[in-house]
């Protein structure tokens, strides 16, 4: 079966109709000019937000959602920009968009390990659905089945586990200091996360960023080319080049095997397993900023959900790593370590339930056989 993808049809007449009469300077610029005044309406609710960290939080999302935006653009359309401006501030975003993301993914990562370890050890609190049941079953056999870090941190309680007559005494007797571990780990982490964010926003790299965007705002430096060619003709081969190098990247992926459900592919906390998926993750993005700057009024749902779905994996290999990690802390008791393991062969579950989840979007639909 080969691997295909939303936007394989190319510019439909939707795209001609927005493109049709303008340059690709007017196109681009436009474009860029909206997600520059976005970046600084952010910026300036992120400076007003004070003590609110609800607020801030909330403007620093929108800030890099913007800084995302623009550095995608300058990438995809490269060839009609000021090449070496557009590196520059690229890699710039970049920079500022990574420093701004870790505290929010360190708090996320604790909720869900936090969420992850109720619901292996709440049964008696809250029943759980179908089909959730056969992936806590598996979980509670995490020391056999995972083959990561944490699982061999969690092989030394796997006699206490034999002997007991309950298999939920053993998870539940390390679940509270498993999830103390990872709440101090991960509290930490964010904390420092926090104020490494903090000198980003103060220092004057940042602020060499920001009057670059304020530039953008008012004037994009495109080449001179783009107010010549047509944006019709200029714009689309490199938006589908864009498509052409994620459904490339896609081809790569074992999907055949990831679209078997419990397939077991994604047990093994293999970084180099995980790579390419994160890769394509990348690669969605492009694909669909590019679509909105050619054809804003016609999202591609699919490409959405493909995104959702490697967003999905991305967050479980993380979780599933930091499991791993607490699990590696000298000292712990055996019932913790294997709690740690139980919970890391949870969420490599997980990653193997994305896979799934993004083959089931990206592949084709087969027609069924009637009798």
């Amino acid at each position: 079966m080969t691997p295909h993808g939303p936007g394989d049809e190319g510019a439909g007449p939707e795209t001609g109709a927005v493109l049709a009469g303008r340059t690709a300077e007017e196109v681009l610029a436009g474009y860029l000019h909206q997600q520059s005044a976005d970046f600084l309406r952010s910026l300036r609710l992120h400076r007003e937000s004070g003590s609110d960290a609800e607020g801030a939080g909330e403007a620093a999302r929108q800030l890099r959602r913007a800084a995302r935006r623009i550095s995608a653009t300058l990438h995809t359309f490269r060839p009609l920009t000021d090449e070496v401006w557009a590196d520059q501030l690229r890699s710039e975003l970049g920079w500022l968009s990574g420093s701004l993301a870790r505290e929010q993914a360190c708090a996320s990562r604790r909720e869900r390990l936090m969420t992850a370890l109720q619901r292996l050890t709440g049964r008696g609190e809250r029943p759980e659905r179908p089909d959730r049941q056969g992936r806590a079953e598996r979980g509670k056999r995490g020391d056999r089945t995972a083959t990561g870090p944490g699982a061999a941190s969690a092989a030394p309680s796997s006699s206490a586990a034999a002997g007991d007559p309950d298999p939920d005494g053993a998870l539940s007797a390390g679940a509270a200091r498993a999830g103390a571990l990872l709440d101090r780990q991960l509290t930490l982490a964010r904390t420092r996360a926090h104020s490494a964010a903090l000198q980003a926003l103060g220092s004057s790299r940042f602020h060499a960023v920001a009057d670059s965007v304020a530039v953008l705002a008012s004037e994009a430096p495109l080449a001179g080319t783009a107010g010549e060619l047509p944006a019709a003709e200029a714009l689309p081969p490199l938006a589908e080049q864009a498509h052409r190098q994620l459904t490339e990247a896609v081809a790569a992926l074992p999907l055949s095997r990831a679209g078997y459900p419990y397939n077991a592919a994604a047990l093994a906390a293999d970084q180099r397993q995980d790579t390419p998926w994160h890769q394509v993750r990348l690669l969605v993005r492009l694909s669909r900023y590019a679509r909105e700057v050619i054809a804003p009024e016609c999202a591609d749902f699919r490409l959405a959900e493909a995104g959702r779905a490697l967003a999905w994996h991305r967050d479980a290999a993380e979780a599933a790593a930091a499991a791993a990690a607490a699990a590696r802390t000298p000292r712990i008791a055996p019932a913790t370590a294997y709690a740690l393991g139980v919970l890391h062969a949870d969420q490599r579950h997980e990653v193997e339930a994305a896979r799934f989840a993004f083959g089931r979007v990206w592949l084709p639909r087969t027609p069924e056989r009637r009798g």
